[in-house]
């Protein structure tokens, strides 16, 4: 029996080394003076607007000028509109709407995405900043380059530009008409810019540009992309579009028209004026 006390003996000991391991790893952590973490703030907005109801009636009508010869329940389903297909609404919700007319086809699609960071250290407002930065430069507006980004992509004298960059430039508004001099910095970085007018937009136009530009007045940052495309033998389509961010919300307008006839070119100005007035209406929807 004279080997019981040696085995109490061992396990004290292994009690002792325990407990002692366990009070300096508490002391270590409980010492004061260690880094602190500060959490990125919350965006403005933590809900969004519902998209089929954000455009009155009155301005449906008027951006799709076949709804008024439809029946009365025809048009009232097409005023409706048809929401976007989502998985998560909390995030990011769209509507579309279209029309015909005996003269050409308008289409129209709003999208609103509220953007949160899942960093703590970056902001909702900094990433959607970050994100609306992507989405201007991806729409290769003429004579700017958002800063801290990759070159101008696409442009007609850029070797290698790929087929889609191409396709992109050939069919802005107001190519082929001379350069213009916008503000080499992106509208995030200046908050504000104003595109040059001494360029008609259209051979034979008026002296207004209308070439895809930064947009100012518009939410934190804004931009306007016009493309005219034509698939074969088929009408030629022009879709304008118009996107604008404020605080952690990017919103997104694009308004098309294709002619009936193959000869007729949609009006660039028109479009443009329509969707850039429907973009302020959705700014102050989202304000509300």
């Amino acid at each position: 029996m004279a080997y019981v006390p040696g085995v109490a003996l061992l396990a004290a000991l292994a009690v002792g080394c325990s407990a002692g391991s366990d009070g300096s790893a508490t002391d270590a952590d409980s010492k004061p003076g260690g880094p602190t973490v500060t959490t990125a703030p919350p965006g403005k907005y933590r809900t969004l607007p519902a998209p089929c109801r954000a455009v009155p009636s009155a301005t449906l009508k008027d951006l799709l000028p076949g709804v008024a010869e439809l029946p009365r329940q025809q048009q009232e389903k097409a005023l409706r509109g048809s929401p976007t297909i989502t998985y998560d609404t909390d995030r990011k919700v769209g509507c579309s709407w279209k029309a015909d007319a005996p003269d050409s086809t308008r289409n129209l699609s709003i999208d609103f995405e509220r953007v949160v960071s899942y960093d703590p250290l970056v902001s909702d407002d900094d990433r959607a900043r970050a994100l609306y930065v992507k989405k201007e430069n991806a729409a290769e507006l003429p004579g700017s380059t958002a800063s801290g980004t990759a070159p101008e992509k696409g442009t007609p004298t850029s070797a290698g530009g790929g087929e889609k960059g191409q396709e992109k430039e050939t069919g802005k508004a107001g190519d082929g008409t001379g350069s213009a001099d916008p503000s080499p910095s992106a509208s995030e970085s200046s908050g504000t810019s104003e595109s040059s007018a001494d360029t008609p937009g259209t051979p034979g136009g008026s002296d207004e540009d209308l070439r895809p530009r930064v947009v100012g007045g518009l939410g934190d940052a804004a931009f306007l992309d016009d493309l005219l495309t034509r698939a074969g033998s088929t009408a030629q389509h022009r879709t304008v579009s118009v996107v604008f961010r404020t605080s952690n919300v990017i919103v997104t307008v694009r308004y098309g028209e294709q002619p009936a006839l193959v000869t007729k070119v949609p009006d660039s100005k028109e479009l443009q004026d329509k969707a850039q007035a429907l973009a302020r209406k959705l700014a102050e929807v989202i304000s509300e």
